[in-house]
């Protein structure tokens, strides 16, 4: 499964995902998150430890949403699985997503991350222009 190129920018500058996941009581959680998207992948983090990553571990169903800021018909919305929790050795990649998002490197360095990696089984987008239809 692919994102089409003219909204890869969606998942790999700035924009902010909404990204779900199921507790243990069947109910959802959802959280506001850095994302990436490795050209198979979104990609996420959390400190280890965290609630996201028990609900995950239990239960590897999640979503993720991002939706343009200037056009909310501009839309990415991915169904799918945490296929692998691995350790941010050196908080690489937290390093990495706050250079995108904020500038400068990650400020929390005492803590532990992990680095979710979810697997699309569906993708649906919308290409935005819902204001010049008008």
């Amino acid at each position: 499964m692919s994102i089409p190129e003219d909204l890869l920018d969606l998942l790999t500058t700035d924009r902010v995902g909404i990204v779900s996941a199921l507790r243990p009581d069947g109910g959802i959680a959802t959280y506001t998150l850095w994302i990436d998207w490795d050209g198979e992948h979104v990609l996420t983090s959390s400190p280890t430890g965290s609630r996201k990553g028990g609900h995950w571990r239990r239960n590897p169903q999640a979503s993720v949403a991002v939706v343009d800021r200037d056009d909310a018909w501009r839309f990415v919305i991915i169904r799918g699985r945490v296929t692998d929790i691995r350790p941010d050795t050196g908080l690489e990649f937290i390093d990495h997503m706050s250079l995108r998002y904020v500038g400068a490197p990650y400020f929390r360095r005492h803590m532990e991350r992990e680095i979710f990696v979810i697997t699309p089984d569906r993708i649906r987008f919308g290409r935005g222009g819902w204001a010049r239809r008008r």
